[in-house]
């Protein structure tokens, strides 16, 4: 069942992995200061659930819920079975989805490698699912929505 009760969801993979572009923009971008090192490593996170929701709208056409990345990655693997050598790197990105932005009784600790090394697994998954997907981002023009002023 598609997420908003039609019988297809959205066909716009294209936008699910223009935004995972722009968190491994975000990602490299904070990266740079080792005190955003936990927010760098959510944008690593949020770059391949957007990456795979989008590669998984691609093949399916229906947006699957859900922030699981491991889950996500199997599903994306039933389809093409090139994704299970993603299935352990979704499990450690997956880490970085709640105990990034909230207090945590033991905190992860992120240190240079460690977002090096996230870095390097959200960039080549992300570049996996542009190839499967022919994505470029350079000559992809987002849709622009009409600007309507909220209703009052």
């Amino acid at each position: 069942m598609s997420r908003n009760g039609k019988k297809g969801d959205s066909k716009r993979y294209y936008d699910w992995i223009y935004h995972a572009c722009l968190d491994r923009m975000a990602s490299e971008t904070l990266a740079c200061d080792k005190r955003l090192y936990y927010c760098a490593a959510f944008h690593c996170q949020q770059c391949i659930e957007k990456a795979l929701k989008g590669y998984l709208l691609y093949k399916s056409r229906h947006l699957l819920d859900g922030h699981n990345l491991t889950w996500l990655c199997k599903q994306a693997a039933m389809m093409d079975d090139g994704f299970v050598q993603w299935i352990d790197e979704s499990a450690v990105l997956n880490r970085y989805y709640i105990e990034t932005r909230y207090p945590a009784d033991i905190p992860l600790e992120i240190d240079e490698e460690g977002i090096e090394a996230l870095m390097r697994m959200s960039g080549e998954m992300l570049d996996a699912i542009c190839d499967a997907t022919g994505f470029d981002f350079n000559s992809y023009h987002k849709r622009k929505r009409p600007y309507r002023e909220p209703e009052i």
